[in-house]
């Protein structure tokens, strides 16, 4: 593997010079717009980076011998999960969502993909089948709509024409599960037969599971420990012993997407949030003063700079220890993630949560990234299904609420929305945690990061981003939660020019894992801009609603994370990380 080392001029002897593995540092170095190529060395964003490979290999070359391209998140999909049907997922995105964003098909886009559906059962989609867990998440779409939403998103007088043309001939050719999914109590379609409401499934498992489907599917809520049953009995997908699969993924689809649909009650994300826990047995148990457990969306960003992990090596150098997961990428978005900027500066990121631990205590690093594969074994098994299915499931929301590593001290829980309506969840769940402090943040892309861009004249309806809602100690005495811990609640639109900041557009990616580095290596180097003012207000003001020591004063937390970085410290830290992540093992 070629070397690329990234040198930080001597003139400012505060910042470490390191190096990392890189397959391709021409395609490093030209992915960025606006390098200014020298002798002896490239700059980028203030930043030196001198390629010292065998041969240089050219751009086109490599994209062209079918490698993926580390640069882009989108190569990182795993090659191991087929390709969905693309007629039918486009479906599946306008059908399978809530009770007034759903969009009825047209009747030529039902007729379309009915048409598909039946192909592709009759063996004649060789290459571009339909999966079961797309006819699973369809056909329960169509099912929830038909017995339980209102009028304007039930099916169209379209979809109604095409069922009534398709079905006779579907019902010969699908499974049966398929066809309990579509018509449970064989009352939808109109040539009506008695498969669905004989259907039982094959064995406990599955058993289990259509029970709780026959509630979902009429539009109704399951159960705490229901929820919990189910997924403890079909996760993982595939049995440790020989392989075989413990349910049908056409209704595990079927299930996911349904609950959904119906918006998940309390309870019912409660469920989904514990089910795993003890995954690995007991939690460690950190030693130190404050822990911040960040729960970005998994699937990531498309557009904008993600600023979370050069927040948390600011935030680490004053003793606000930060936990990050998440995964190298998930769909629906695809985008980049934590895992993907810190695999492709070299890091390991396939950690233990004992792992995460030594690195959270050591006084030279101070935070951790984990991989659900690592952690959450069972839910990372859905990583392919979830592609299928289109929508984000319920676990969408409840994956960013974890603690795979307790603390000694304090602890907080940080985690991004985007749709109204779930940052109350959220934050139950939070609760539920018996967390100190949770923070609820409505950032660029539903991710984390607060913005220092003007407010729109036209903005979008719902909050703004921006938005902060969340609990903390409180500043007097209250009357404690029933847990035991006292909290106070807050809630704040965060306009960044309040506290000083100029107006900036937000840096674009879009997908570009190498320009998220370099943006982010600039700022952690101290060059002024987009990227360091949001990397300064994301630490400071994350501080100060969290109740942070030392952060009573917002301005006097903003100017502690522009000390950390100034100073050279949180570079440091990112540095040591990639370093020591590989010698804890």
């Amino acid at each position: 593997m070629n070397s690329l080392l990234i040198s930080i001029p001597k003139s400012n002897p505060t910042f470490p010079r390191f190096s990392f593995s890189f397959t391709n540092p021409t395609l490093f170095l030209n992915s960025i717009n606006g390098v200014s190529f020298r002798r002896g060395g490239n700059r980028i964003g203030g930043l030196s980076f001198r390629a010292n490979a065998r041969s240089a290999i050219d751009e086109a070359e490599l994209l062209e011998s079918g490698h993926p391209n580390p640069t882009i998140s989108s190569s990182y999909r795993p090659p191991t999960i087929p390709q969905p049907n693309q007629t039918v997922l486009e479906a599946q995105a306008r059908v399978c969502t809530g009770p007034e964003q759903t969009r009825p098909l047209t009747e030529e886009q039902a007729f379309k993909v009915l048409d598909t559906i039946l192909k592709s059962a009759r063996g004649e989609l060789k290459d571009d089948e339909v999966s079961k867990a797309q006819l699973g998440a369809f056909f329960a779409g169509m099912t929830i709509r038909a017995n339980a939403f209102p009028e304007p998103t039930q099916w169209s007088e379209g979809e109604r024409r095409a069922m009534d043309v398709f079905w006779p001939h579907l019902v010969e050719v699908l499974p049966q599960d398929i066809i309990f999914i579509a018509d449970p109590e064989g009352t939808i379609m109109e040539s009506g037969n008695s498969i669905g409401s004989n259907y039982v499934g094959e064995g406990t498992a599955e058993m289990r599971l259509v029970g709780a489907l026959r509630e979902v599917l009429a539009g109704g809520h399951l159960g705490y420990e229901e929820v919990q049953g189910v997924l403890r009995d079909v996760l993982p997908l595939k049995s440790d012993d020989d392989g075989s699969a413990k349910a049908s993924e056409s209704l595990i689809a079927a299930f996911l997407i349904g609950q959904r649909m119906n918006r998940e009650t309390d309870r019912e994300l409660k469920a989904y949030c514990l089910a795993f826990d003890d995954d690995l047995g007991p939690r460690p148990v950190a030693d130190v003063d404050s822990l911040t457990h960040y729960g970005e969306p998994y699937d990531g960003n498309t557009r904008f700079f993600k600023s979370t992990l050069f927040v948390a090596a600011v935030r680490a150098c004053y003793g606000e220890s930060c936990l990050l997961q998440g995964v190298e990428w998930m769909p629906p978005k695809g985008g980049i993630t934590e895992g993907q900027l810190l695999k492709f500066m070299g890091a390991n990121i396939y950690l233990s949560p004992a792992h995460a631990k030594t690195l959270l205590e050591d006084e030279n690093v101070g935070f951790a990234y984990l991989n659900q594969k690592e952690v959450h074994p069972s839910l990372y098994s859905l990583i392919g299904l979830r592609e299928h299915i289109k929508k984000r499931p319920p676990l969408a929301t409840a994956e960013k609420v974890q603690q795979f590593v307790r603390a000694r001290g304090r602890e907080a829980i940080v985690a991004g929305f985007y749709h109204e309506g779930y940052e109350n969840p959220l934050l139950m769940l939070m609760r539920r945690r018996r967390v100190h402090s949770g923070l609820v943040v409505k950032g660029e892309e539903g991710a984390l990061s607060m913005t220092t861009k003007s407010k729109a004249i036209h903005a979008s309806k719902g909050l703004p981003v921006n938005h902060c809602s969340g609990f903390r100690p409180p500043s007097l005495a209250v009357i404690p939660d029933v847990d035991g811990i006292s909290r106070e609640s807050f809630s704040i639109d965060v306009n960044a020019k309040d506290y000083g900041f100029e107006p900036t557009d937000t840096p674009r990616t879009d997908r570009s894992v190498l320009k998220n580095i370099a943006l982010g290596l600039a700022a952690l180097r101290g060059e002024k801009g987009a990227a360091y003012d949001r990397i300064v207000l994301n630490a400071g003001m994350v501080d100060h609603l969290l109740g942070c020591n030392g952060a009573e004063d917002v301005m006097v937390a903003l100017d502690r994370a522009r000390e950390a970085i100034d100073s050279g410290k949180a570079l440091k830290r990112l540095m040591n990380y990639i370093q020591l992540s590989h010698k804890v093992i």
